[in-house]
């Protein structure tokens, strides 16, 4: 990083974040690799790793989307199965669109604050 001092990169803030990003950048990959055997289907991180504020106890959560809820139960059993996340909701993609978009506000903040993984 050039004109930042040493201990600037080493505040908790910076190794927070280069930890952070290091999750996202291997739970990329993996999904990456994970969805050529699912195609038209997607991988979003959500919960505190997606949010930010992640902990030493925190999972990873994902979300399976697919065009039907079969083929996002499949796209979920094979995350599990790859050790990818510790919890997995599987949902078609006309579930995801209208619960992220809809009034329930559990489904609005992980609409808000989901990262999506992987692009179709």
């Amino acid at each position: 990083m050039e004109g930042s001092s040493p201990a600037a990169t080493n505040t908790v803030s910076a190794i927070r974040r280069r930890k952070r990003d290091a999750r996202i950048s291997l739970l990329q990959q993996q999904a990456c690799d994970l969805l050529m055997d699912h195609p038209n289907a997607g991988l979003w991180l959500f919960g505190s790793w997606a949010r930010g504020d992640w902990d030493a106890f925190s999972d990873v959560d994902l979300l399976a989307i697919a065009p039907s809820r079969g083929e996002a139960n499949r796209l979920a059993e094979a995350v599990l199965e790859a050790g990818m996340a510790d919890d997995v909701l599987a949902l078609a993609e006309r579930e995801w669109q209208e619960r992220r978009t809809g009034d329930d506000p559990y489904w609005s903040a992980i609409g808000r604050d989901a990262l999506r993984l992987s692009q179709p």
